[in-house]
């Protein structure tokens, strides 16, 4: 991951954020350019540096046409089809290397007063994030607009714990998600406070391959569950381990992505660059 994809994020955001605003008009590459105010060659190669397609190309990842025909193509058969996929380049499959263990009772009892959890701040291509793990695994990633307020949503859940602000190997494998580089990869763990429901939702999560959608009711189905799309929107909106447990991969039925908890703008830009990834221009 290259510090400089890393430090264009909050343009590339807010080029996306302007581009889906006004993509009625369509923008020209001198506009959005100026807006993030850069120089529109600058703008072309930054945004294909860090995406790998042209500004042009990712905005129709970002359509409700593009999404609308993943969903018609995928949805019943997504869950099946998953497994099937093989481990090659950016298509391997999260559920292969990341297992999700939770939190027994007495773990969390008291607010956590038994943890101690280590955590630390990194960047990604997505902004910066936090990161959080106990001596069994990942406990809490976030993206951290706020560092201040991102400590304090970790404490929320654990507000009894004893916090280290310390960097771990388990936390440093996590990150290495980010590369794309599968082997660096050891299998990532996940030690989740959860009820059974809550961690078999973000257990489904995991089998969405990248740069593929599903609606909440897709879920519910998946889960053999088709009246608990309700519930499955509140599990997924409780996930505490963000783009590792891909929540960003569902949206609406309708085709629009919908809320996100760290932001609308960054969700569009996560499901845009992952379809990018999978469909790369030369």
């Amino acid at each position: 991951m290259e510090a400089q994809n890393i430090t264009d994020y909050s343009r590339i955001a807010e080029a996306i954020d302007y581009i889906r605003v006004n993509f009625k008009r369509q923008p020209t590459l001198d506009e959005v350019a100026g807006k993030v105010n850069v120089s529109a060659f600058h703008f072309q190669r930054m945004f294909k540096d860090w995406a790998g397609v042209s500004p042009k190309k990712f905005l129709q990842y970002l359509s409700i046409e593009y999404a609308k025909s993943i969903l018609k193509d995928k949805q019943v058969t997504l869950f099946d089809a998953a497994f099937e996929t093989g481990l090659s380049g950016t298509s391997r499959l999260h559920d292969l290397f990341i297992n999700i263990e939770g939190m027994t009772p007495g773990e969390y009892k008291n607010g956590g007063e038994q943890l101690t959890i280590n955590y630390s701040f990194a960047e990604s291509l997505f902004g910066k994030l936090i990161v959080a793990s106990t001596a069994k695994g990942i406990c809490y990633m976030a993206f951290a607009d706020d560092e201040g307020m991102a400590f304090a949503d970790l404490q929320g859940l654990f507000p009894n714990a004893k916090y280290r602000q310390v960097v771990d190997m388990i936390q440093q494998n996590a990150l290495y998600i980010f590369t794309q580089d599968w082997s660096k990869l050891n299998q990532i763990r996940l030690h989740l406070k959860g009820t059974p429901f809550q961690l078999k939702v973000w257990e489904t999560l995991l089998k969405i391959p990248m740069g593929n959608l599903i609606s909440y009711a897709g879920v519910a189905y998946s889960i053999q569950n088709l009246g608990a799309s309700r519930a499955v929107g509140s599990a997924i909106g409780a996930n505490p381990v963000a783009f590792l447990i891909p929540c960003h991969r569902i949206i609406k039925s309708t085709g629009e992505f919908g809320q996100y908890h760290w932001g609308s703008t960054r969700k569009a830009a996560i499901i845009g660059w992952e379809a990018a990834q999978l469909n790369p221009e030369n």
